[in-house]
């Protein structure tokens, strides 16, 4: 396996040594993972072996014949449609491997075909799928904050998003940032708020001001897992703009510096997609940080993680 960071967001991309998910669509493969693997994938993500804020890239043969491969990711609490940091860190690792050089590169994910554009040996261009918003001014009540209001956007994964933050979008503020849109994000669950066809919201974003002059924003963004987003999220990102582009707060090809809670960028666009929504572009900066061999020893009383 080979991890790397994007924008302080590891991700670990797992070469071999993973389940047999058989060889049909990747969406059918991912819910495989899901439901008859979740011990598997919670073992290589979870301490000692990893940490919450990981997320992990499982390495599978793609359907189409023109991506480079085909990948899964997953983190300690689900396993995903679509991870916009973690296809920064994989084309970085790529290129490490010597599998994909300078230049456009396919790459198949469950939720469909997103595309590379690798810059430099560190900064990647992901186009990412057809990117939407959902629902409008979804309102929840919450204890000790009051009235939250949001929108509800599809960037791959499900989203709420809430512009201005209750809370001041600083460092200093994660553990009530924390606390506070885990409670958004039960409370929506609990009055069946979501995305369509039943999907439910995983990730919660508030949004603040920048911190520097070329920003747009800072986020803060509750993952699956209650672990926060290091990076300022590539599908966070994507329902932001759809949410932007809806609302004509930017126009098409206009592009916005997206800063994380602890600082990192993205920088962000958007063109029109086929289906009414927006084509998301996310350029971020990922590095290697180390290659190894997850080992799982009978013995090891901690071998499927700590759960605690």
């Amino acid at each position: 396996m080979i991890d790397s960071h994007t924008g302080g967001e590891p991700t670990r991309v797992i070469l071999d040594g993973g389940p047999d998910l058989g060889s049909g669509p990747l969406a059918e493969r991912a819910a495989r993972l899901a439901t008859e693997y979740r011990d598997f994938y919670r073992s290589v993500i979870l301490e000692p072996r990893g940490q919450p804020a990981m997320v992990c890239a499982l390495l599978v043969a793609p359907v189409d014949p023109s991506c480079v491969t085909g990948v899964i990711y997953f983190d300690a609490e689900a396993v995903l449609g679509m991870c916009g940091h973690g296809t920064i860190g994989l084309a970085v690792t790529l290129v490490h491997m010597g599998r994909i050089g300078l230049g456009e590169s396919r790459i198949e994910t469950p939720v469909g075909v997103v595309t590379v554009d690798v810059l430099d040996a560190n900064t990647v261009k992901v186009t990412n799928i057809e990117s939407r918003r959902i629902h409008t001014d979804v309102s929840v009540e919450i204890e000790g904050i009051g009235t939250v209001t949001g929108d509800i956007a599809y960037g791959g994964n499900c989203f709420f998003l809430v512009d201005p933050s209750p809370i001041p979008v600083t460092s200093s503020n994660i553990r009530q940032l924390t606390d506070v849109t885990v409670a958004v994000r039960e409370t929506l669950r609990a009055q069946g708020l979501g995305g369509e066809v039943g999907m439910p919201v995983d990730h919660v974003i508030f949004y603040g001001p920048a911190e520097t002059h070329e920003g747009h924003s800072r986020n803060f963004v509750l993952c699956p897992d209650n672990a926060y987003d290091r990076s300022p999220c590539g599908t966070g990102s994507s329902a932001r703009l759809a949410c932007l582009a809806a609302a004509g707060r930017l126009a098409e090809g206009a592009e916005i510096v997206q800063e994380s809670v602890i600082g990192s960028t993205y920088r962000l666009s958007w063109r029109k997609g086929p289906n009414g929504g927006v084509i998301p572009s996310i350029t971020g900066r990922a590095y290697v940080m180390a290659e190894s061999t997850l080992i799982f020893l009978e013995q090891d009383p901690f071998r499927q993680g700590i759960t605690l």
